[in-house]
């Protein structure tokens, strides 16, 4: 791990415990392989050309399959995706560590879904950009609408991070997927169920070709093991819409600070047509065609 995040070896601790307990409970997370010590991870300090520094040091197992990002991806792998992710998250119900308050002070971080407000702090990178207009009545809406209702929604600790680069796939027949891989436990944190369920959405719609037909096979997957209350489903689309905000405000942030990224910069691309597309269809038709697709899928 870099030396910044090794600086915080309790929250690293319980990541990788988190990973090692999901693959103990048939979820294909990556897992840490002992050390001849009997350790997960071992905090090293190495010179790396800037002076010794503390870094931890992992071996993780290797898990076979490309990235959604790269896949074409069916409706039904779109279920399966959805419905491990509340699988994992109703799974993680069970963690049982002595440092698991680390994950609280994780909810209220820039990406956080409940920290949608603050990327008005960031708006000056879109300066000039008519998107500005939209993206400042987003966050207006999910202080309206949204905000008031977060004491209502079902918490536990989340994967918090479940984009189209961080689950693998694998082909199967009939040209669907099976998932063969979740990465990336860094943002795992005590939170909202309904904010996992937005950010697969949002994030499973960025390389699709058709975004619209997304929304509907990942509620139906989720709420195949855990079922949404009024609130969290009358929350969902400006969560969903909130995450993008964030996606292309942090984006061209972070860009203009690492113009060579091109991760950050197709992220924030696709973000944007995204977010006209969803703002100029609106909640209420936007919802209509997720709720009847959800209602298309087997109940199971």
């Amino acid at each position: 791990m870099n030396s910044e995040d090794s600086k915080n070896a309790t929250l690293l601790e319980v990541q990788t415990h988190a990973m090692y307990f999901l693959r103990q409970h048939g979820v294909p997370a990556q897992t840490a392989v002992h050390t001849t010590m009997g350790q997960l991870m071992s905090m090293e300090e190495i010179d790396c050309g800037h002076g010794t520094q503390t870094y931890c040091v992992r071996l993780l197992t290797y898990l076979p399959g490309k990235t959604i990002a790269e896949s074409p991806v069916t409706r039904q792998d779109l279920f399966k995706v959805s419905k491990l992710a509340a699988f994992v998250d109703k799974t993680l119900q069970q963690l049982v560590s002595p440092n698991l308050d680390v994950l609280q002070k994780m909810e209220g971080t820039r990406w956080s879904l409940s920290s949608i407000p603050l990327t008005e702090g960031y708006l000056s990178v879109m300066d000039g950009d008519p998107l500005q207009v939209v993206v400042r009545a987003v966050i207006q809406q999910y202080k309206l609408y949204v905000q008031p209702k977060i004491s209502s929604f079902q918490k536990g600790i989340l994967h918090g991070d479940l984009n189209d680069q961080n689950i693998l796939v694998t082909p199967v027949e009939n040209g669907s997927h099976e998932v063969s891989g979740l990465l990336d436990f860094s943002m795992l944190m005590n939170d909202c169920y309904v904010f996992e369920v937005a950010i697969i959405i949002a994030y499973m719609m960025l390389e699709n070709p058709s975004p619209l037909d997304v929304g509907g096979a990942v509620l139906a997957g989720w709420e195949s093991i855990m079922v949404l209350n009024e609130d969290e489903r009358d929350s969902l689309f400006l969560l969903v819409l909130g995450r993008l905000c964030q996606s292309v405000v942090y984006g061209r942030h972070n860009a203009k600070k690492k113009p060579d990224n091109k991760y950050i910069l197709t992220t924030a691309k696709n973000g944007t047509r995204l977010l006209n597309k969803l703002w100029e269809l609106g909640k209420k038709e936007v919802e209509r065609k997720w709720f009847k697709d959800a209602s298309t899928f087997p109940v199971s």
